[in-house]
């Protein structure tokens, strides 16, 4: 099976903590590196978990918080450094480009290293990337400024080749191609066998989907609906509910409850303040609503 995994490069809201750094994430599928948010200190926490940096070739950013984006031009600065060549892409509100080229004329020398910037859409989905492998899907999210969240699909891989058919039947090569693709078998005397006869049905597509900052939205529903994996904020516990509407942030209870309704099979809750030194009493209330709920730390790699 290909890997698709999400590793926590920090799990911390606002302010770092001494066991949490502030927000980013690495999508790996197989040998791509896909990065969510580059809060201050990523770059240590890359080099921590022994990521290759080299291999980020796209960024996607929430929002323009700073707990979310400080350790990008750091970042950027070291994959220079390191001799990295090529594109690397930034998906990001438009106004991130603005910020970042006042400070890239003092960085080093960024002459192979071509950055570009690809303003995301906070009105409504949109695909931000695709190829062979997985689709990325933007989706608004509400913050107190304009926000998205993140929607990694698997796209479906071929079908397999049943073995004893192979024999069976002595599938010429020039057929087991278009075969894996969905075509019948033809026989050298017309016979016609069905598909479903000589393949094995590929393993279900994956998904894992990211969501902070935000307030509740069920509007989300329908786009992050059973999701293999689902990331939602959990700033405060329920006692804090309207600080956490004040803020336009999530308690453990309302993360749980849309994993609920939209029937994910796990939840990943993180984006903590730094006032909780313990986070289990979040994981145990967000339990008596959504089970299957588990705390992100710094560090974890969940393998989907």
């Amino acid at each position: 099976m290909n890997s698709f995994s999400v590793t926590i490069l920090g799990s911390s809201s606002a302010l770092p903590t001494s066991r949490r750094f502030p927000t980013s994430q690495v999508v790996r599928l197989d040998e791509q590196l896909f990065m969510i948010d580059c809060g201050e200190g990523a770059q240590m926490q890359l080099r921590k978990m022994k990521f290759k940096i080299g291999r980020i070739n796209h960024i996607f950013i929430s929002h323009l918080h700073g707990d979310h984006i400080y350790g990008l031009p750091g970042l950027i600065s070291s994959m220079a450094l390191y001799g990295k060549k090529g594109e690397l892409h930034i998906h990001a509100h438009s106004d991130l480009q603005q910020m970042m080229e006042g400070m890239m004329k003092f960085m080093n020398d960024l002459s192979e290293l071509k950055v570009k910037y690809h303003p995301l859409n906070f009105r409504r989905n949109s695909v931000i990337y695709e190829d062979k492998k997985i689709k990325v899907t933007s989706f608004p999210l509400k913050h107190r400024i304009s926000c998205c969240g993140f929607h990694f699909q698997e796209l479906p891989s071929d079908l397999h080749l049943d073995k004893q058919a192979l024999v069976r039947y002595e599938i010429p090569v020039s057929q087991r191609l278009n075969i894996k693709s969905g075509a019948d078998l033809v026989l050298s005397d017309g016979t016609v066998i069905p598909n479903s006869e000589i393949t094995i049905p590929a393993r279900p597509p994956r998904s894992y989907a990211f969501c902070t900052d935000t307030i509740f939205i069920d509007e989300i529903i329908p786009i992050i609906e059973g999701v293999d994996l689902l990331y939602h904020e959990a700033t405060f516990a329920a006692d804090l509910k309207d600080l956490a509407k004040k803020t336009f942030h999530a308690t453990s209870v309302q993360a749980a409850e849309i994993a609920r309704l939209a029937h994910v099979k796990k939840l990943l809750i993180g984006h903590f303040s730094s006032r909780y030194k313990d986070v289990t009493p979040l994981v145990i209330e967000a339990r008596t609503i959504f089970p299957e709920t588990y705390a992100a730390n710094d560090g974890d790699c969940i393998e989907l």
